[in-house]
């Protein structure tokens, strides 16, 4: 719940930096889930939603 709101106070270039940064994580854990090597499935789920999010803040706040 508190990444919520830390999304939402973040500034245009922090938050387009940080989608980067979670994308790159997604792509890592493709890899891990095709190599059984992955521990947590919730946290894929977890990235795509927060890219989403971030996603919805940028384009709210145009």
């Amino acid at each position: 719940m508190a990444k919520k709101k830390e999304d939402k106070k973040l500034t245009k270039d922090q938050a387009e930096k940080k989608i980067l940064t979670l994308k790159k994580d997604l792509f890592n854990m493709r890899f891990k889930k095709v190599n059984n090597q992955i521990n947590s499935p919730a946290q894929f789920n977890e990235i795509r939603k927060s890219i989403a999010r971030l996603y919805t803040t940028l384009k709210n706040s145009k």
